[in-house]
């Protein structure tokens, strides 16, 4: 029944964002609304199919075989036969900041990666969790979600720079005080959205990973885990602010505003949604 909810919600967030652009297209004109998903939808193109190459760079991820890592690749490889997914490729990055992300367009270019830090402080069944999660996010294809939702995000911003630069329609011009509005508000709308669609598509991955993993226990250790230490040694990488949503735990951590842009939800609820699942 969770994961009905949470996909109706993801599907029903992803309209709220195209209503929205519609809305501010409608203020705006239609030449600016086609400029801004043109713009929008081709440097998110570009990196839905680059992201991938992107983040494993900024993680300066390697990737690891059976005689690099063969423990680790022999779990995953299980843990891709209980989702139905071919094995993807497995990576292992330096970072002592405990936390782990999948990428990839689609399941037969995805990768999974993991950090020295979480290989360290993890047990053996609280890492199947965390590896269970990523490939739950493969198996439902997150990052397209996430890419769709990006594009819209894009488009409006676009549209937004477009107007500001050579103006909007001319039977809005006498009353400049709806564009201002429109022009800071809307932005910040479609951004909320998008981190919402995040956080319920974790809340997804935490549910199908108990199913791919057999049990919820080992991930609910992971989270605690992950979350109390990331705490104290989060990513400090101005790169990886655009892939916050990658990642199992929000790897870049901080106060007030942060909080309410959070990619991910709080540790407490994931863990409580998991509970209820033993």
């Amino acid at each position: 029944m969770n994961r009905f909810v949470n996909n109706a919600k993801s599907a029903a967030f992803l309209g709220l964002m195209f209503g929205l652009i519609l809305l501010v297209g409608a203020q705006f004109g239609q030449r600016g609304l086609i400029i801004a998903f043109v713009l929008g939808g081709v440097g998110n193109v570009v990196a839905y199919f680059f992201s991938d190459k992107l983040a494993l760079t900024a993680m300066r991820g390697r990737e690891v075989d059976e005689d690099t890592a063969g423990d680790l690749i022999q779990m995953i490889r299980r843990l891709s036969e209980n989702a139905g997914l071919p094995m993807p490729k497995v990576y292992i990055c330096p970072q002592e900041a405990p936390n782990a992300f999948a990428t990839g367009r689609n399941p037969r270019h995805a990768a999974v990666a993991v950090t020295q830090g979480a290989l360290r402080l993890l047990s053996y069944e609280e890492l199947e969790g965390v590896m269970a999660h990523e490939l739950a996010h493969v198996k439902n294809r997150d990052t397209l979600i996430s890419c769709i939702a990006a594009t819209i995000a894009g488009a409006l911003s676009s549209l937004v720079w477009a107007v500001m630069l050579f103006g909007g329609n001319n039977r809005n011009e006498g009353n400049p005080l709806i564009q201002i509005v429109m022009l800071i508000l809307a932005p910040i709308a479609a951004t909320l959205i998008q981190l919402a669609i995040s956080r319920s598509r974790e809340f997804v991955a935490d549910a199908d990973a108990a199913e791919i993993a057999g049990t919820p226990w080992g991930l609910i250790g992971a989270l605690q885990k992950l979350d109390a230490t990331a705490k104290r040694i989060p990513l400090h990488d101005g790169r990886l602010d655009a892939q916050n949503h990658m990642f199992i735990v929000q790897p870049l951590t901080g106060k007030g505003l942060k909080k309410i842009f959070s990619t991910h939800p709080s540790t407490a609820d994931r863990v409580a949604r998991l509970q209820a699942l033993a």
